[in-house]
């Protein structure tokens, strides 16, 4: 693979020294135009990775100790490479190095360590070039080939089809204005969310003026514990909020990543606010995928295997469901089936997947060439927002899975009643309804007085093995 990669990386660049010269004499052409500088630049790194990792490892004896601190100065120089090719290609480039720089569970530290940079500081463009933009505008799939070349056995159709749909709605700002103000319309009961205003008298498909909104990034614990904002409140919310947006609206904002979800204390109130920033990318679900989504979040929480099976396979997992429902939890297939709101997540279980996750790109790739395109991004939504619940050391607490839950009912019960004429069929979906979630705050409040409890236990305990001083 290295030898093909190097072969590939070598014509590539015999192809770019030939209209180099005529592409840097010309101060008006940036060569990130050209499409051929980009995929040159993507293989060249390609090659470079592969040959480091054949060369480097091959002589030491797997799993020593060696081995080991090899392999992860290796991880680091890849990473270093695989970030200076976002910085340098953009655009795309920098979307998928920030998916993952906040894959955390699954990648190694060395990737995600080096990739969170481009959350915040991703390349900017120069005030001369967004000075240029805003006098035009107010004044008046050969990557994918090439990676295709160095891994034969992996399916990338359903990237290029992505690609195609999302970047020109990314890049059309008016579109962006629309999710903003649709977003925060849908959700005003959330007092704790923060759409920042669109100032569309100064606005184009290239200009988009919003109201300034300070805030810390959503991973960034220190910021929190300094503005004395609870961690798990947060957790909650950010939970709550993309529940509602999943299960019952069926119009998600699919780019939460660190640097597109603030927080801040709420200068008037004083009370904890999330910010949501950047919304060029939204997924609107069809009714049939989102009713299929929510029986298999609750067969998932609720540990009915059959159901899992069965409802993964109505959304195109077919054979690979297992593989499907570990994709969607990040939990191993045995914690899937023992519950995931019952069987914690541990250190061990992170190891386990983050060393497997490799022998399974093949099937992982398969898989995602078959499931339908709008579980894609909710797949890139879910790891997302995983990583955030990672870095706050909130990940899978049974709150999230209860408001999903909630969320799935609600959903479910609203679905019966729009399809039924009988005002007694209504009345009986709504006790139902009303009952299932009766049900969960009775579970809710159990585990918070065994969590009270258990303080108050362990807090007796410390002051008799450890009394005041008089």
């Amino acid at each position: 693979m290295a030898r093909k990669a190097v072969k590939l990386a070598s014509w590539t660049s015999i192809a770019l020294a030939a209209s180099g010269g005529y592409l840097y004499s010309n101060k008006h052409l940036d060569p990130n135009d050209f499409g051929a500088v980009r995929v040159g630049r993507a293989v060249a790194t390609t090659a470079a990775i592969s040959y480091d990792y054949l060369t480097s490892l091959r002589s030491v004896p797997y799993g020593s100790e060696e081995y080991l601190q090899l392999r992860s100065k290796v991880h680091l120089r890849s990473a270093r490479r695989l970030c200076e090719l976002c910085c340098a290609n953009r655009g795309t480039f920098i979307k998928v190095g920030q998916h993952l720089g906040a894959l955390d569970y699954l990648l190694p530290e060395e990737y995600t360590s080096t990739l969170k940079v481009l959350h915040s500081q991703a390349p900017q463009s120069s005030m001369q070039e967004v000075r240029q933009v805003i006098r035009e505008d107010l004044g008046k799939e050969v990557l994918v080939l090439a990676v295709k070349q160095l891994f034969p056995e992996f399916e990338f159709m359903w990237l290029v089809d992505e690609a195609k749909k999302n970047l020109p709605l990314e890049l059309d700002f008016l579109n962006e204005g629309r999710n903003a103000e649709k977003v925060a319309q849908m959700l005003q009961h959330f007092d704790f969310l923060k759409v920042p205003r669109i100032y569309w008298e100064l606005s184009t498909k290239r200009v988009l003026l919003m109201e300034f909104v300070e805030g810390g990034q959503v991973n960034d614990k220190d910021y929190m514990e300094r503005n004395k904002i609870d961690v798990d409140e947060i957790s909650r919310h950010l939970g709550k909020m993309y529940s509602e947006m999943i299960f019952v609206n069926g119009f998600v904002h699919c780019d939460p990543h660190p640097g597109n979800v603030l927080v801040r204390k709420h200068p008037g109130t004083g009370r904890a606010e999330i910010i949501l920033l950047d919304h060029g990318l939204y997924q609107v679900l069809t009714e049939a995928f989102r009713l299929d989504y929510c029986h298999l979040w609750q067969s998932l929480i609720w540990t009915d295997m059959e159901k899992v099976k069965r409802y993964s396979q109505c959304l195109g997992a077919g054979e690979l469901y297992p593989l499907f429902a570990c994709m969607l939890t990040a939990r191993s297939w045995d914690s899937v089936n023992r519950g995931i709101s019952h069987a914690p997540v541990t250190a061990t279980e992170d190891t386990e997947i983050r060393n497997n996750a490799a022998n399974y790109l093949p099937q992982i790739s398969q898989l995602l060439n078959h499931i339908p395109r709008q579980m894609l991004l909710i797949l890139k939504t879910n790891d997302l927002l995983r990583s955030i619940e990672a870095a706050l050391g909130t990940r899978a607490s049974a709150s999230s899975f209860l408001n999903m839950s909630r969320c799935c009912i609600r959903a479910l019960a609203e679905h019966k009643k729009k399809n039924t004429c009988s005002f007694f069929r209504r009345t009986q979906i709504s006790f139902s309804e009303a009952f299932s979630l009766w049900q969960i705050n009775v579970y809710e409040l159990i585990l918070r007085v065994k969590g009270l409890r258990l303080t108050s236990w362990l807090s007796t305990l410390l002051c008799w093995l450890f009394p005041a001083p008089h």
